[in-house]
């Protein structure tokens, strides 16, 4: 056994921990190369299958990225497992009563009512939320604000708070209802109701009223409400689950 091996390890586990220790222990960052399969069974002395079982499992959580033909490398902070298991109870719960969708939209609300009013105090830099609100108005006069134009004004919205990990979560929020938008339905609010929903927040945050900011998003999340309270009223479409 060479000076750099470990005392030799089995369990597929041990080895998922082993394989953190590496990366924390070198300081390797997102994107970085991580030693092979084969270097990591003779650093670690562990076997071919413990090792692949490891790499499996930190690559489902985002740990590790593996590029076929390239190599391994330390993953990207990813949500995706997290999207998938939301949406996936969600869908199992729409037949009693939208319980996990309920929960999550009531989540992101209270996030999103702590992040405007957070704006307000920062007095953040409001252009580029602006536009977006153009080009919402311009997508209702032709019939329909599209939802990735709807996502992108949140995600803009909050850009100037500085944290990444705000834009990730609305992304996985927003992933999840992506998933689910057969089983919701058309939306109740008319194309000029989205804008002006959209503006009054915008407005209330340019104003510095944080009060009427925090009204103006709670506002905004009654169209999602209504489409909850109208499929507990009629229950999803058979054969969609």
């Amino acid at each position: 056994m060479t000076a750099s091996r470990r005392p030799r390890i089995g369990r597929a586990a041990e080895v998922q921990e082993a394989v953190k220790e590496i990366i924390l222990a070198r300081g390797l960052v997102a994107g970085d190369p991580l030693p092979t399969e084969f270097e990591l069974m003779d650093e670690l002395g562990a076997g071919r299958n413990s090792v692949r079982e490891a790499l499996k499992a930190l690559q489902a959580v985002g740990i590790v990225e593996i590029r076929h033909g390239f190599g391994m490398f330390v993953g990207r902070m990813t949500l995706s497992g997290l999207v998938d298991e939301l949406a996936f109870h969600s869908r199992m719960t729409l037949a009693d009563g939208c319980d996990e969708l309920g929960h999550l939209m009531e989540v992101r609300e209270l996030l999103e009512i702590g992040l405007v009013q957070r704006l307000v105090e920062e007095r953040a830099d409001l252009t580029p939320a602006t536009e977006i609100i153009a080009q919402m108005t311009a997508e209702a006069r032709a019939g329909a604000v599209s939802a990735q134009t709807d996502r992108r004004f949140h995600e803009v919205l909050y850009r100037p708070l500085g944290n990444p990990l705000v834009v990730r979560l609305l992304s996985a929020f927003w992933d999840v209802y992506a998933q689910l938008r057969d089983q919701l339905g058309d939306a109740d609010e008319s194309a000029e109701d989205v804008v002006r929903r959209h503006r009054d927040i915008l407005d209330a945050v340019a104003s510095g009223d944080g009060a009427g900011a925090a009204a103006a998003m709670r506002a905004h999340f009654d169209g999602v409400r209504a489409r909850l309270v109208r499929l507990r009223q009629s229950g999803p479409v058979p054969g969609e689950l």
